[in-house]
C-alpha cells in the first residue's frame, strides 16, 4: 500500500513539473500583470526554486514589494496564490498593517494571552496560518506596522514558525510572506521617469525608443536602502527578507494595454448586462492614456474611462438612445471623446389574417 502510495505521489510530482515546464510561472503571470517583468521574474525564479528543491526549507519565503499603488504589488500576491493554491481562498491571507500602529493592537496580530480581552478570538495572522501553513501573506503597509510587530515577523522569518497568545506554535516555514509599502514611491517614480526621458531622448538622436529601464543598483544601494534603514532601523529585520523587489510606474506601451484592457473589460459587462456591443478608435486609446497619473497607478486609468467612457454611455442608456441590440462606437474628435450609435432595428410587426 505505501509503495503504491509513493508512486502516485512521484506520478503527481512528475505531472506537475511536466506542466510547469509548458507553462512557465513567469508567462502565465505576465498574462495578468502589466508590465512590472523584474518583480514577476525574481518571484517566478524564488518559487521554482522551491518547487524544485532549491530553498532553505527551515524559513519561509520573504519578498519586500515598494511602489507607487497602483502598480500591481497586491495583484502579483494575489496571482502567487492562485498558482499554488488555485481556488483555496484560505490560502491567500491578507492583512492590513495599518490596523496594528499601537502597542495594544499588536495582540489582535498573534490573539490575546490567556486572562485578557479578545483570548478567545485568537489572532488575524495565526489562526489563518494554523488552518493553512503554507499560505501566500499578504502584509500590507508594513511600514506602518508598531515595531512590536516586526519583532514578531523577524522570528516567523528567521525561525519559521510563530508563537501565539495561548503560547501554541504555528509552523509557518512553508508559507510566502509578501509585505507591500509606500516608503520611497516617490524616488522610484522619479528615477524611473528620468530614465525613460533619457531613453526617450537617445531614440530621438540615435534611432531607438527603448522605454523599458531597471534602477540602478547604485540608486538602491545611495538612495532606497537609506530610507528602509532610516525607517525600520532595524538592519537585521530588512536581512531576513529574501528579495526587495521595485514596481515601477507604468511606461506609455504598458499604459495602452492597461486602458485596452479596461475597455474590454466595459465592453464584456455592456454585452452581458445589456447586450450592447462596445467599440473604439486607437486615437480613444492613447487619449485616455493621458489621464494617467504615477502616483495613483492604474487605479487613475480606471476612474478616466469611468468618467469619459461608461459615464457617457450610462446616460444615454437612460435617455434611451441606447438598448438591447445597440452598437457603441467610442472615437476622438479635437481632444474630446464622442460616441456614436446604432439602435437596433425595430422588428417589423407580423401580418397576420384576420382568423390568425
Amino acid at each position: 500500500m505505501a509503495e503504491h502510495e509513493n508512486r502516485l505521489v512521484a506520478e503527481r510530482k512528475r505531472r506537475a513539473k511536466e506542466l510547469r515546464r509548458k507553462y512557465p510561472l513567469e508567462e502565465q503571470l505576465k498574462e495578468v500583470i502589466v508590465g512590472q517583468l523584474a518583480p514577476i521574474n525574481a518571484v517566478a525564479s524564488a518559487i521554482r526554486r522551491r518547487e524544485n528543491g532549491w530553498h532553505d526549507e527551515d524559513r519561509p519565503l520573504v519578498f519586500l514589494f515598494l511602489g507607487s499603488s497602483g502598480v500591481g504589488k497586491t495583484e502579483l500576491a494575489k496571482q502567487v496564490a492562485k498558482y499554488i493554491h488555485k481556488d483555496d481562498k484560505d490560502a491567500f491571507v491578507r492583512v492590513d498593517l495599518s490596523e496594528f500602529q499601537s502597542k495594544h493592537e499588536v495582540a489582535k496580530f498573534i490573539g490575546s494571552p490567556p486572562g485578557y480581552v479578545g483570548y478567545d478570538e485568537g489572532g488575524q495572522l495565526t489562526e489563518k496560518l494554523a488552518k493553512c501553513p503554507n499560505a501566500v501573506v499578504l502584509l500590507d503597509e508594513v511600514e506602518k506596522a508598531h515595531p512590536d510587530v516586526l519583532t514578531i515577523m523577524l522570528q516567523v522569518f528567521d525561525e519559521g514558525h510563530l508563537t501565539d497568545g495561548k503560547g501554541q506554535t504555528v509552523d509557518c516555514k512553508d508559507a510566502i510572506f509578501i509585505l507591500t509599502s509606500n516608503l520611497a514611491q516617490h524616488e522610484i517614480a522619479d528615477e524611473a521617469e528620468s530614465l525613460r526621458a533619457d531613453a526617450r531622448e537617445r531614440g530621438t538622436t540615435a534611432g531607438f525608443n527603448d522605454e523599458s529601464t531597471s534602477l540602478s543598483r547604485k540608486f538602491i544601494n545611495t538612495t532606497i536602502y537609506p530610507i528602509l534603514r532610516g525607517h525600520f532601523q532595524r538592519d537585521e529585520f530588512l536581512g531576513r527578507i529574501n528579495e526587495i523587489l521595485f514596481f515601477l510606474p507604468f511606461n506609455q506601451t504598458e499604459l495602452h494595454r492597461i486602458v485596452i484592457k479596461e475597455l474590454q473589460r466595459w465592453a464584456q459587462k455592456a454585452q452581458s448586462r445589456h447586450h450592447i456591443q462596445l467599440s473604439w478608435s486607437d486615437s480613444v486609446v492613447d487619449l485616455l492614456s493621458e489621464g494617467y497619473n504615477i502616483r495613483y497607478g492604474a487605479r487613475s486609468i480606471k476612474h478616466e474611462v469611468e468618467k469619459r467612457v461608461v459615464n457617457q454611455i450610462a446616460k444615454a442608456h437612460e435617455l434611451d438612445e441606447i438598448g438591447e441590440g445597440s452598437s457603441v462606437y467610442v472615437y476622438e474628435e479635437d481632444g474630446t471623446i464622442r460616441l456614436k450609435f446604432t439602435k437596433a432595428p425595430t422588428p417589423a410587426p407580423s401580418k397576420r389574417g384576420f382568423f390568425s
